[in-house]
């Protein structure tokens, strides 16, 4: 079977273990299925997530010219501390600001490679937190916007890594870590006026399962633009990675935007 279109994050269903699907504008593919098999990837092209027309991606499954203008590339994305939507302070386009950063947003521990700290929309529970290739999360606050959520993210980076080691996520390299203790710990952390939103003793821990059959010792990205065709049969799934036997790693989500062939 040939399946075609542009790549964006793989789609995932809460499970055990999590469900994964590449999903194209005419067709899905269900890549738990897969698993031992072999895959072929082919590069085709490039296809802006934004504008649809046939350009470069830069970044984000962009164009320059999108990532540079477009709301949903604003700074305030990466860095929700940036964000004013809360004050009518528009940055690319205020009534898009205030969709996205005038809801719930939560602030949480992850333990993927160590104990990170990061920040999603509540609507984004658990999916940020697979992603990213949590095998557990826990929420530490809830709050109303998203800058709120930023200035704690802030604070507790300043205890705890805010970025996942994608290598030691992939090998499997995680420690033993308590997280409903390590949250105990937050309170004269978190800013003042976050402090009503803490509640320490809620019992909401994620155990998130991944479909692995083995774990590689050694992992080698692959970039499409370096090596536009590749073979390889297929051995697991975490975070938004392709896992293959030779060790081969490709992250779906870096190459949004690029046109492929695949075929299975």
């Amino acid at each position: 079977m040939t399946y075609e279109g542009v790549l964006t994050k793989m789609q995932t269903e809460f499970s055990n273990p999590i469900q994964y699907y590449l999903v194209f504008e005419n067709s899905f593919l269900s890549l738990n299925q897969l698993l031992d098999k072999s895959l072929e990837i082919s590069f085709q092209g490039y296809q802006c997530l934004n504008c649809g027309k046939k350009k470069k991606i830069f970044r984000q499954g962009f164009c320059y010219d999108c990532f540079m203008s477009s709301a949903a590339a604003g700074d305030w994305i990466m860095k929700p501390e940036l964000s004013t939507a809360h004050l009518d302070i528009e940055d690319r386009d205020l009534e898009y600001e205030k969709k996205v950063q005038l809801q719930p947003h939560i602030v949480y521990l992850a333990l993927s490679s160590e104990i990170k700290v990061g920040v999603t929309r509540n609507t984004q529970v658990p999916t940020r937190w697979i992603d990213q290739g949590a095998v557990q999360a826990i929420p530490i606050v809830e709050v109303p916007n998203r800058y709120l959520a930023g200035i704690t993210e802030v604070a507790l980076k300043n205890h705890y890594a805010d970025k996942t080691n994608w290598q030691k996520m992939l090998k499997n390299d995680v420690p033993e870590v308590d997280l409903m203790a390590e949250r105990l710990k937050l309170e004269n952390l978190i800013p003042t006026e976050v402090q009503e939103f803490f509640n320490p003793n809620k019992e909401d821990l994620y155990q998130l399962h991944y479909p692995v059959l083995q774990y590689p010792s050694k992992v080698t990205s692959l970039s499409l633009d370096k090596s536009p065709n590749f073979t390889g049969k297929l051995t697991g799934i975490k975070g938004q990675y392709l896992m293959f036997e030779d060790g081969t790693v490709f992250n779906v989500r870096t190459f949004e935007g690029y046109v492929v062939k695949i075929n299975v």
